[in-house]
């Protein structure tokens, strides 16, 4: 029984990814810093096809380092759905950091939604920027919902201000990576902390790269009561809660 108890899983032993929606990968080729080449695209959404996922989020980065255009990702994404012949959905949003230029997208309307009306956003990991609760505000205002990329990963963050997000209405996205330990130790228990609290809406593997893909799907450190948690988040949705 206490065997049992003290189980783990890796998320290709607990099939996470069978039948699933990833809301979070930089798998749309030559665009910011993740996966580089046409090539590396398929043979990554070839992973993906044999875990057994459903829905792929193609979510690049957009930012005043990395001024990518709405037009420029929809031609790009044309082409990969031209050369890829497989059944995962492939659907196309931004992750958006927090800057001017984003202010300016905002302002113009100029976004590529996540889903009806919700916006992926994110800032850098070490401290927030200026008006991080105003412009959270003005997205609102704008009539679009927030979902904050991988708030465990911000340094600048504690509980105070999770429950000021929740409060707020801003939903919350876990980076796969995190909770296996990826990125440390202190995320890893913030990570769990949050998903044992009910604070995440969605979870994405956030992809860069198909061999760190591959290695983190191997890492058997997830307890059961948490795969059945990351199950609940990585179901196909509707809305986000």
């Amino acid at each position: 029984m206490f065997s049992l108890f003290g189980k783990k899983y890796s998320v290709r032993s607990a099939a996470l990814l069978s039948g699933a929606t990833d809301a979070h990968s930089h798998i749309l080729y030559g665009v910011d810093d993740g996966i580089g080449t046409l090539e590396e695209s398929l043979a990554t959404l070839e992973f993906y096809e044999k875990a057994g996922l459903r829905t792929l989020w193609l979510t690049p980065h957009i930012m005043e380092d990395v001024p990518n255009t709405t037009e420029a990702l929809r031609a790009r994404l044309e082409k990969l759905k031209a050369s890829y012949k497989g059944n995962i959905e492939l659907l196309l949003s931004a992750e958006y950091m927090l800057d001017n230029l984003f202010e300016e997208r905002l302002s113009s309307g100029d976004l590529l939604t996540h889903g009806e009306g919700h916006i992926l956003v994110e800032t850098s990991t070490w401290a927030p920027p200026i008006d991080l609760w105003g412009v959270l505000e003005r997205i609102k205002a704008a009539g679009y919902r927030p979902i904050l990329a991988h708030p465990e990963r911000y340094r600048y963050m504690g509980m105070a201000d999770y429950r000021k997000l929740r409060s707020l209405g801003i939903a919350l996205q876990l980076n796969i990576p995190s909770i296996v330990g990826y990125y440390g130790e202190s995320v890893r228990r913030k990570a769990q902390l949050l998903l044992r609290g009910g604070f995440y809406s969605m979870a994405g593997s956030d992809c860069h790269r198909r061999r760190n893909l591959a290695s983190q799907c191997e890492a058997q450190v997830l307890k059961e009561r948490d795969v059945r948690v990351l199950k609940a988040l990585l179901k196909p949705s509707d809305d986000v809660q």
